[in-house]
């Protein structure tokens, strides 16, 4: 098994994109790349911690490759808004590819450049790739949210859908 960790806005809505793939065995939203030891979600959301709320991504390379997983990652955000995604404003919320290795580096940058030329976007890819810290999980009532909450999860999540269904359709998956 390997893990990957993403940020791209609300951990809420970047656990249901990879949630139910072959090889993949566990999404989790937590909080990483900040200062505090076990943050809190009101902390976080304070933005005085220097979290960014992200998912941890537990796979099975065999089966489904970190390649893969970053094509799908790119396909659930805003590359081009450096300052928060969607209607999630700030540095939490922020997106970010997480490497935990230099393979992951490596394929994590391939993956921005390829992005960048494809002219997919006008504006350009600000999306940072950093190395991985400390990742915490989050309280309970934060996991697998679209699962328990869907009425608010399809509320909170319209805007991203609308972006994405725009300006992904032409992608080559």
């Amino acid at each position: 098994m390997e893990r990957a960790i993403f940020a791209g806005g609300c951990f809420w809505c970047m656990v249901k994109p990879f949630d139910s793939l072959p090889g993949i065995y566990s999404v989790l939203s937590g909080y990483t790349g900040g200062t505090v030891a076990n943050p809190t979600y009101e902390q976080v959301k304070s933005h005085t911690t220097g979290h960014t709320e992200a998912v941890e991504i537990i796979f099975d390379p065999e089966l489904f490759s970190y390649e893969n997983l970053l094509e799908i990652y790119w396909q659930q955000t805003d590359p081009t808004d450096a300052f928060g995604q969607f209607e999630d404003r700030g540095s939490n919320y922020r997106p970010v590819i997480f490497y935990l290795n230099e393979q992951q580096k490596h394929a994590a940058e391939a993956s921005r450049e390829k992005l960048a030329a494809s002219g997919q976007f006008k504006e350009p890819i600000v999306t940072k790739i950093e190395p991985a810290t400390t990742f915490y999980p989050a309280e309970l009532e934060h996991q697998a949210y679209y699962k328990h909450h869907p009425t608010n999860y399809a509320r909170t999540s319209a805007r991203r859908k609308k972006f994405l269904a725009e300006n992904w359709q032409s992608a080559v998956h």
